[in-house]
């Protein structure tokens, strides 16, 4: 089955080369490189490894590219890659195979590690709380049989997935007010409360330096994170979310600010906090009310039950440690 690869990239020139190399004998009929205006150099180097490149002027964010080559893929299916990703060989051919076993799923998405030390997982999959924050599944947890299960799953991290090319005529495409982060979860939960489910396999395994082009606790990071996480709870909560989930809304996003502050990060994650207020009635109007067949509550729901379980099963983060005391 004919796949085209998307590789969103910005000043990548010290990943995007192997990342390239790892793409060359998946199987791919098309590597597309969307180039956001890189001043290092990155979107030459793509081109030399025999990539398409498509280049924007300035920094329009991930959801933007994405966007751009979704446009121009015409196979009917599309793998969204990060450009510090290094896929293993047989990772294509799992996630379509995976996805020819579960005809009924939309899109799959394999176990990441973390490139700096294999043995830790960077992710599984994206599971969101009532707090409209989000967990990439099993990420810093050690590499165990228990993360070895293929399960069917509700959203995907676009770190490294494979998706029905059909599936964005059903949802849409990404949100590019999100620019950069969260927009994949935003997504996932579009995808979770239309019905459309994907497949996580983990014999489709990749490495992710994570954080390559800015860094996890850099200042835009930190911003961009604290606004979208407002832009997700005006997009899918209910109207009557402050009586039934303000609680956990409020508890949830105060303790991630504390883990700001502890990162030197207080004022961006403030700031990201204002801008999603000043953004919130406009997104709010626009969104609503939305007619889906899966109410936010049980999706929510779900997932966070899940969170619950996975975090049981190692050692709870201090951040989930103090959400579920505070709120259950």
């Amino acid at each position: 089955m004919s796949v085209t690869a998307i590789v969103p990239n910005w000043n990548g020139r010290r990943y995007i080369g192997a990342m390239l190399e790892s793409c060359v004998n998946q199987g791919f009929s098309r590597v597309l490189v969307i180039d956001n205006g890189s001043t290092d150099g990155s979107d030459i180097d793509a081109e030399r490894t025999g990539a398409e490149v498509s280049r924007f002027k300035r920094n329009l964010g991930f959801a933007a590219a994405v966007n751009t080559g979704i446009a121009e893929a015409s196979t009917p299916l599309v793998a969204i890659l990060n450009n510090d990703i290094l896929l293993a060989p047989g990772w294509l051919q799992a996630l379509i195979h995976g996805l020819e076993r579960h005809p009924e799923t939309w899109f799959a998405t394999g176990k990441t590690l973390m490139a700096t030390d294999p043995r830790l997982i960077d992710g599984a999959f994206d599971l969101t709380s009532r707090a409209a924050c989000s967990w990439r599944a099993g990420q810093g947890r050690n590499d165990s049989p228990g993360w070895n299960r293929p399960r069917i799953i509700q959203s995907a991290s676009m770190t490294a997935a494979l998706f029905r090319r059909e599936l964005f005529d059903h949802v849409g495409k990404l949100d590019e007010r999100f620019e950069s982060y969260l927009e994949d979860v935003d997504f996932g939960l579009r995808c979770a409360r239309a019905g459309h489910l994907g497949l996580y396999e983990p014999a489709a395994v990749a490495r992710h330096w994570g954080s390559a082009t800015l860094g996890v606790w850099h200042r835009e990071t930190v911003r961009r994170l604290s606004r979208n996480q407002i832009l997700l709870l005006a997009k899918h909560f209910p109207r009557n979310w402050a009586w039934r989930m303000g609680w956990p809304v409020l508890v949830g996003q105060l303790l991630w600010g504390l883990i700001a502050l502890r990162h030197k990060t207080f004022v961006p994650w403030l700031r990201g906090k204002w801008q999603g207020l000043r953004a919130y009635g406009e997104i709010r109007q626009s969104e609503h009310p939305t007619c889906v067949p899966v109410a936010l509550d049980k999706v929510l729901s779900e997932q966070e039950d899940l969170i619950r379980q996975l975090q049981e099963q190692c050692t709870f983060d201090t951040y989930w440690k103090l959400y579920f005391a505070l709120t259950r």
